[in-house]
């Protein structure tokens, strides 16, 4: 039997791939290497980092104006603006909720291009799809979950996440830490959670239960999964990023299988 953590994805049962990111910044990857696989919600994190660039440069600001009437881009970014998730139907004040919204990401995007005087696809090509070298990312759609590439594409965007090349430190520790703390709202795919912990664009682990990342990833755990089959975190704790990409819906084997492989790679870093 194999010691290699990464050989669990055989036992998925569709095409896959998955790869890790040491805390010296070695990549590994197995699978399908070369495929082209949909990103679905993960696409977020190019969209986030993206904006986190656009804040850098003066481009944008957290604290504009975005949204609902009270909202800002940071309440769009961190899923507390009280838009609902697909429609621009407005469910909650702002900061009185954690609502996963595809729509308050999209209209984040939306304010971006508008300062920035070009389309968001373009913004994000310039911004990070380019500087990081991932050649076979395409990027169209939804700014909430319009992209699609290979694990070594996503995994260069796990690097970047682990060890920030484009963006200041102190810029990456605002991002990864916990926007409006204490909201409460349903994780999709895992339920309600008293503390729904997001950042400006990835999730926080925290100590939400049952979750999609292992018993043994860190509270600090950050990143995102999609309905594709894709999912990316990172643990600063432990040094590690883990990526994995699948032909196959989200479902009752993710929420098995992606735990496991979590586990796996930690206990063998």
């Amino acid at each position: 039997m194999s010691n290699d953590p990464l050989d669990l994805i055989a036992s998925w049962g569709s095409a896959a791939a998955a790869g890790h990111v040491g805390r010296d910044g070695r990549r590994r990857h197995a699978g399908a290497e070369q495929t082209i696989f949909a990103w679905a919600s993960v696409t977020k994190i190019v969209t986030a980092l993206a904006i986190w660039v656009a804040v850098e440069e003066g481009t944008v600001s957290w604290e504009d104006p975005a949204g609902p009437e009270g909202s800002t881009l940071r309440h769009l970014l961190a899923h507390a603006s009280g838009l609902d998730p697909d429609r621009d139907a407005i469910l909650a004040r702002p900061g009185q909720r954690r609502i996963y919204s595809n729509r308050g990401i999209e209209v984040a995007a939306a304010h971006l291009a508008d300062a920035a005087g070009m389309p968001f696809a373009a913004y994000a090509g310039e911004a990070v799809i380019g500087p990081l070298g991932m050649t076979s990312t395409v990027f169209d759609g939804s700014p909430a979950s319009g992209a699609r590439g290979t694990i070594t594409d996503l995994l260069a965007l796990a690097a970047e996440l682990q060890q920030p090349t484009l963006i200041a430190d102190q810029t990456w520790a605002e991002v990864t830490a916990t926007a409006f703390p204490g909201l409460r709202g349903v994780l999709p795919g895992f339920g309600l959670q008293e503390h729904n912990d997001w950042g400006l664009g990835v999730e926080i682990r925290g100590h939400k239960e049952p979750h999609w990342t292992g018993a043994s990833n860190s509270p600090a755990t950050f990143g995102h999964f999609g309905r594709s089959g894709s999912m990316l975190w990172v643990d600063p704790v432990a040094g590690v990023a883990l990526a994995a990409l699948a032909d196959r819906p989200f479902g009752a084997w993710a929420t098995e299988a992606w735990p496991v492989l979590s586990d796996a790679v930690l206990t063998a870093r």
